[in-house]
């Protein structure tokens, strides 16, 4: 049987399965998307047919059947250094001021709000060790979160291929900051233990954190509807401190969406300071 094979309405159950749990927006002529996802889950799951996944999904104890669905459509496209330009602008601006601002607490909290497979938060520790010598005796509470616990377990082991090693990562930091582990590349222990990496929602209730001096949340508000994006920016409003960072992918903005950031423009980059 093909296991393309399905109803419109089974493509309008997943379509609404999706949103709902992560306000992710696929229009009805997204399916080829949804065929292109979801098709091999429909293999190991032994299904013929997007209607018997629907069955299956309204079924009993379906639950971790549905976060399969949601990990499979999720888009975890990354690379180490992914646009280079906010990168730059987080090592020459933003941390040299935020080293005056906070230099009596000596501490900074910084959030990676959709780690994928761990480029970018490893990026932002790269950069972070690149300025060692100026952060001597600071404390960081890094944490990077993503609603996929699969992909969340690769970016603790901190393991790339030499395809993925090769897109973005400047050989230097590669001989610096990597083991060789046979014919892979494992970021050293110690800078994996600057990371906290935890899964997350955006969708559900955020869990305690304290204010945050920079949020990367890069990518993320394009695959969500207007009001979705208005929540999620009120959201941060009350998690970045006021004067603190927030990071959005190029194409993402908080223009007409939050009165609660104004944009920071440094050469060909652009991030959003929380007003006071």
């Amino acid at each position: 049987m093909n296991v393309a094979a399905g109803s419109e309405q089974a493509f309008a159950f997943l379509r609404k399965l999706i949103y709902d749990n992560s306000a992710i927006v696929l229009e009805a002529d997204k399916r080829y998307l949804l065929e292109a996802r979801l098709g091999p889950m429909l293999t190991r799951e032994h299904l013929g047919s997007f209607d018997e996944l629907v069955a299956r999904l309204n079924g009993g104890n379906s639950g971790p059947l549905r976060q399969r669905v949601l990990e499979a459509v999720t888009t975890h496209e990354t690379s180490f250094f992914r646009d280079l330009h906010p990168f730059e602008m987080f090592r020459k601006t933003v941390i040299p001021r935020l080293l005056n601002e906070r230099a009596a607490a000596k501490r900074l909290n910084i959030w990676c709000g959709a780690s994928s497979t761990g480029q970018e938060p490893y990026t932002i520790a790269f950069i972070m060790r690149e300025c060692g010598l100026q952060l001597g005796g600071w404390t960081i509470d890094f944490v990077a979160t993503d609603l996929s616990e699969e992909v969340l377990s690769r970016a603790r082991n901190g393991m790339f291929s030499q395809l993925e090693v090769n897109r973005g990562l400047p050989v230097p930091m590669l001989i610096k900051y990597f083991d060789k582990v046979g014919l892979e590349f494992q970021v050293k222990a110690d800078l994996r233990k600057m990371i906290a990496f935890r899964k997350l929602n955006l969708m559900e209730a955020w869990p305690s954190m304290p204010e945050m001096d920079v949020v990367f949340m890069r990518n993320v508000l394009i695959y969500f509807d207007v009001p979705t994006k208005k929540r999620i920016l009120e959201r941060l409003a009350r998690t970045v401190r006021p004067g603190g960072y927030l990071f959005l992918g190029t194409v993402e903005s908080t223009h007409n969406l939050s009165s609660s950031f104004q944009a920071v423009q440094v050469g060909n980059a652009t991030c959003y300071q929380r007003t006071t």
